[in-house]
Formats: structure tokens, C-alpha cells, sequence
């Protein structure tokens, strides 16, 4: 980790808030504030609030004054956004128990999964820090559901990135178990994991062309979780699509997961998509698939550039008509390097390639 913040730096820094700063918190107001909410704060975050409370701003929590239910809205803030993509974005933490096939059991198990996961506490707007006490060090994570990005290598260099557009030269990490999951996923790619697409077949060649591509995804490596491959069945049954095992997989409950692979290769078989293709051809298929589900908002950018990046041009040798894209989703990944209002600009600029190469010729054959 890196110095311990001093009361002198955290003067220095305050002055470059461009905030009213109140008289710091006192120790015993630190430990009411603590036990009145049930959290910690790490040993930076002390320092900096008891060299001075700023204010003058809705971003700056005011844990003198400040509306009680506000602030408890902040505090639950990280935990209640990876909840709300649960139930609406598909998302599951690969560490936990297999996702239950029903939604409110799927948000009923994270929740109990997310009561173990270290606190997180707002120091600025979405911007928080770990709340682990005594330590010191802990880079600030920027938080918006499931898109969390390091913002600073320790609580005064994200001072110096948020309100000066300095950012530090040292390459962060995260530093506490579970989030750095969400931080890490650029860098620590696994090519084995679940795409963590949103569902969106509306239509029976939609419904089937998801089962094909789930289908092409176990060819390459890849491991669509038991719950996609339940959630594509139940989809592709709704919208009427014909194959004699599909109710049986759809219906398949949560004891009963281990099923789930077995059925899809029957539901396969029976809509006649198991096909004699090389690996290097199924990749060629996904790539185009992944681009449109960015393109369609069914995919994040980032995990989808990711996955392009990894199993596309990195696994097919580097292909040329690719590498605008990856330049791309390298600058997203990059973040440090961007000043803080860039960040959105570049995911959109991952989806923008997305489109171009989808409208153009395509550049990597059938």
C-alpha cells in the first residue's frame, strides 16, 4: 500500500476541493458516526475527514448534519446496484452458488452473498473507498452498479484526479476481495467465463440464434453457465419455438442443474444446430455476435470489447480489421491514463466500431 495520509497532506488536499471545509470530525464524532451506521472508515478516509469536513456540495456526505436516511442511502448504494443488475442484467458473481432459475430467489441468494462482501464508503458523489479499519492505502473505487473503475491509486491521488485531472503514474489494483472482480475483469480476463450478456431474444430466429451461439461458445472453450442455458431454453419456448426437449430443459428447478448441459444437447440436436465447425470458425461467428449485442445494449462495452479483444483478435492471430476496435477498448481499459469525463465517451467509442464493422465488410470471412 502506499504512505499513510497525515493530517498536513490532507490541509493540502482540501484546498484543492474548491469546497467550504468545516472543522474536521473529532474522534468520538468519528466513532458515533461509525456505530450509528454499522461501518467503518478506512485509516485514510479518518484522517482526511478530521483534517476538515468538506461541504458546500450534495456529493460531499456531511456525516456532521447530514439526513440520516441520505446517508444510509449512500452507504447501501454499491450493494444495491450489483442487486439491481442481478434482476435486470443478468449479472452473477462466478464465486457464488449457481444462479436460481427463478428472479426473486436469484436476488433473495446475492443478497445473502452480499452481506459478506467488505463495505464500501462514499467519500464524493458515486466515488467510495473501502471501509476496512486501520488500513490505509486503498485505491477509490468509482461505483455505478456493476461498472466499477479505480479512480485513484489511494485517496490523495484521487483528489488530485478528480479535481486537478492529475492522475497518478502508478498502476492501481484493488485491494479487497469481491470488488476487485468488477476492477479487474480488463486485465484478469477469463476466457472461460459466462458472457454476461442481457437476455434479448424477441423473435424465433433471435431465440434460436442465442442457442446456436451458447452452443458455439462451449466449441471454443467457453462455459454458459446452467441458468443461460435454462433462461435461452424457457425464451425460445415462450416465443414458440419447437424442439421436444425444450420444456424439459426450461423447466428445469434449481436442484436440478446438473442437468442442464444434457438437455441443451438435446434441444440441439432436435433443432438440427449441432454443426461440424473448427474452432477458428465458431470464434469468426461469436465475434460478429458479440458486436451486435454491444450495438444492441444487450452487452456492456467493456466485457463485450473484452471479449472481443481476447477470443477474436488476440485467438485468431490478430487481425488487422480488428485492431481499431481493440485500440478502443484498450483506451477504455486505460482509464487512468483519460481524464475523468472520457470515460463514457469511450465506451461509446467501443460501440461505434462495433457498428462500423458490422455495416462494413465484414473483415474476418465466414
Amino acid at each position: 500500500m502506499t504512505t499513510q495520509l497525515t493530517l498536513e497532506t490532507a490541509r493540502t488536499l482540501h484546498h484543492m476541493l474548491g469546497a467550504d471545509i468545516a472543522p474536521g470530525l473529532s474522534e468520538a464524532e468519528l466513532d458515533a458516526v461509525e456505530e450509528r451506521f454499522g461501518f467503518t472508515f478506512a485509516a485514510d478516509h479518518r484522517v482526511f475527514l478530521a483534517a476538515g469536513l468538506p461541504r458546500g456540495s450534495r456529493h460531499w456526505p456531511d456525516w456532521r448534519h447530514g439526513d440520516p436516511e441520505d446517508l444510509t442511502e449512500r452507504l447501501a448504494r454499491p450493494v444495491e446496484g450489483v442487486l439491481f443488475d442481478v434482476e435486470h442484467n443478468g449479472f452473477w458473481h462466478p464465486a457464488w452458488p449457481s444462479r436460481p432459475a427463478e428472479t426473486a430467489e436469484a436476488l433473495r441468494a446475492a443478497r445473502a452473498e452480499l452481506a459478506s462482501v467488505p463495505q464500501l464508503v462514499p467519500v464524493y458523489s458515486h466515488r467510495y473507498l473501502p471501509g476496512t479499519a486501520g488500513e490505509h492505502g486503498h485505491p477509490v473505487l468509482s461505483v455505478h452498479q456493476t461498472d466499477i473503475i479505480l479512480y485513484g491509486n489511494d485517496l490523495a491521488d484521487y483528489i488530485r484526479h478528480e479535481f486537478t485531472g492529475r492522475a497518478g503514474s502508478l498502476s492501481a489494483r484493488a485491494t479487497v476481495d469481491f470488488w476487485s472482480y468488477f476492477v479487474e475483469g480488463g486485465p484478469d480476463f477469463d476466457a472461460t467465463a459466462p458472457t454476461p450478456y442481457a437476455p434479448y431474444a424477441a423473435t424465433v430466429p433471435e431465440a434460436v440464434e442465442c442457442l446456436r451461439m451458447l452452443a458455439l461458445e462451449r466449441l471454443i472453450g467457453r462455459r454458459p453457465s446452467p441458468e443461460q442455458l435454462i433462461e435461452a431454453g424457457l425464451t425460445a419456448l415462450v416465443l414458440d419455438v419447437e424442439a421436444p426437449s425444450l420444456p424439459l430443459l426450461a423447466g428445469l428447478l434449481r436442484a436440478e442443474r446438473d442437468k442442464a448441459d444434457a438437455l441443451f444437447d438435446e434441444v440441439l440436436a432436435e433443432l438440427d444446430l449441432v454443426q461440424d465447425l473448427s474452432a477458428e470458425a465458431a470464434r469468426r461467428q461469436l465475434v460478429h455476435w458479440w458486436l451486435r449485442l454491444m450495438v444492441s445494449g444487450s452487452l456492456a462495452p467493456g466485457p463485450g470489447g473484452d471479449l472481443v479483444k481476447h477470443e477474436g483478435w488476440a485467438a485468431l492471430g490478430h487481425p488487422e480489421g480488428l485492431r481499431p476496435l481493440v485500440d478502443a477498448v484498450d483506451a477504455y481499459n486505460a482509464w487512468a491514463a483519460q481524464p475523468p469525463s472520457r470515460r463514457e465517451h469511450l465506451a461509446e467509442a467501443i460501440v461505434t466500431e462495433a457498428e462500423r464493422l458490422l455495416s462494413g465488410a465484414w473483415p474476418l470471412g465466414a
